[in-house]
């Protein structure tokens, strides 16, 4: 294949090398479940999931882990908050982020490693650095030794002598001024008999963020990684800690590609609970097709800020980006059911097929080799769209038809589309409905009223009562209801 990939390692796009050609070994950092993954998450995990899809359907096998913190002074906190058990609440909080990914169209990871499942790998992992005098204890803590690793901050690109005490990652207070340098961070952190903790060599406590990752990574995919992805949020401290650790430990290199994604903007801030403009997935999916979150994500390059509009009308909450997207993700669903109900009657034997059809599964596969260029994916769909609606449009005009080898092959780049992009995957005429319920109940519409009007307008006619029909249709008209006459019956949509 030949995917080429930013890494942030090196700061240049380069061409994606496993060490094994056929088998990529993909590690991505998951959340930390103290509570409902937000649209930062979706955006991040979405990306990595339309890499591991186009790794895929290039043909190359892949394993791809996707941790789970279960373990963290946060969680804890949140526990004692509620009245719960860490335990139990990191748990109910793990099965709500799955239930999302998979509504957002994410493929399950073939490895789910949990912190609380590898404490052993952490421990061993630890007494592995302490015996190469990277890691030293302090009463019960363990630090690893920055200055012993010659390669550190060569990642996130700073120089040791800039880190600033407390600076490096979930550290507290009173633990700094027993390091031996300000950056040095905990491996292992004391805890007191009353508090949440295990046994191990170095006493009772419970393990440094950053060695997680590490200890969970090598255990599944081995010393050196193919590829390891995450938040741009996690370059430093986290991935920096992880790959000093990590290359200390085996002295190899920990990751071959380094990949990050960036932060999601709300309303040109960075989305954060102190600003107000933090938004979870499910609050999100409440207002929008879950698909649409997906369809909004893919709109910028991966490394760029996603910018995500918010605002509030007459009380209420509109999104205006991800209602643009529920738009354009109708419009996909609208082709493909067309297409599906296209009359075989209509459907010539003919080997014609339009370019934007013919060449669209190679294009979609030249962008996303392309640094995973999802916008200039979208608009090769675009293209897609639109050729297969003048297909259609062409097959019910009168005499008009379809050629059987451009309906096989309009089928086949939907398919490529799922297979690529994760879009496309649920049943059109499903999505279609749930849209168009919701936006009626956001106007104060009703279904069956709207049913009842129809049927009313329907005897009109049948009575030969065209005025009474027509005012049924400006009616509906001015609560945005539009009709769609159709051989089989009438429809209707929210315009």
């Amino acid at each position: 294949m030949s995917l080429q990939l930013y890494d942030t390692l090196t700061g240049t796009k380069a061409p994606f090398t496993p060490a094994d050609p056929r088998h990529a070994k993909v590690y991505v950092c998951g959340p930390t479940v103290y509570d409902y993954a937000h649209l930062g998450h979706a955006r991040c995990y979405i990306v990595y999931d339309v890499l591991v899809r186009h790794l895929r359907a290039s043909g190359m096998r892949v394993t791809y882990a996707r941790n789970v913190t279960d373990i963290d002074d946060k969680i804890i906190n949140r526990a004692a908050e509620r009245g719960e058990r860490p335990d139990e609440l990191a748990a109910r909080f793990t099965e709500a982020y799955r239930e999302d990914m998979a509504r957002l169209g994410n493929v399950s990871p073939n490895i789910e490693p949990k912190v609380s499942e590898h404490l052993p790998h952490i421990i061993a992992l630890v007494q592995r650095l302490i015996a190469s005098g990277n890691a030293y204890a302090v009463d019960g803590d363990v630090y690893f030794s920055v200055e012993s690793f010659e390669g550190y901050g060569k990642l996130s690109h700073r120089d040791l002598t800039a880190h600033e005490a407390g600076a490096s990652g979930r550290l507290d207070a009173d633990q700094t001024a027993r390091k031996r340098h300000p950056a040095d961070f905990a491996l292992w952190k004391s805890a007191e008999k009353s508090e949440v903790g295990w046994d191990s060599p170095f006493g009772w406590g419970r393990p440094g963020w950053h060695i997680e990752c590490s200890a969970m990574s090598m255990e599944h995919l081995g010393e050196t990684l193919d590829l390891h992805g995450g938040g741009l949020d996690l370059v430093f401290p986290h991935h920096e800690n992880e790959l000093a650790q990590s290359e200390a430990a085996t002295c190899k290199p920990f990751s071959r590609c380094w990949m990050h994604n960036g932060f999601v903007e709300v309303n040109k801030e960075k989305m954060g609970k102190s600003l107000g403009n933090f938004f979870t997935a499910r609050e999100l999916f409440q207002h929008i097709e879950p698909e649409a979150v997906r369809l909004f994500t893919m709109g910028v390059h991966y490394r760029s800020p996603l910018g995500f509009e918010f605002e509030e009308v007459d009380g209420k909450a509109r999104f205006p980006g991800l209602e643009d997207a529920e738009k354009r993700l109708e419009y996909l669903y609208k082709t493909m059911l067309r297409l599906r109900e296209l009359p075989a009657a209509r459907i010539v034997p003919d080997g014609w097929v339009p370019d934007a059809i013919a060449n669209f599964p190679a294009a979609l596969e030249r962008a996303l080799d392309d640094d995973l260029n999802m916008p200039m994916a979208l608009a090769a769909l675009s293209d897609l769209l639109a050729s297969v609606n003048e297909l259609c449009d062409a097959a019910m005009r009168k005499k008009g038809n379809a050629q059987q080898a451009a309906v096989d092959a309009a089928a086949n780049s939907f398919g490529a589309l799922e297979q690529y992009l994760g879009l496309g995957f649920q049943d059109a005429r499903e999505v279609l409905l749930r849209i168009r319920d919701r936006r009626a109940a956001a106007r104060g519409i009703s279904g069956e009223w709207v049913e009842q009007r129809i049927q009313d307008r329907t005897n009109a006619r049948a009575a030969k009562d065209f005025e009474a029909a027509d005012r049924v249709r400006v009616e509906l008209s001015e609560r945005g209801v539009e009709l769609l006459d159709s051989p089989t019956g009438t429809t209707w949509q929210i315009g």
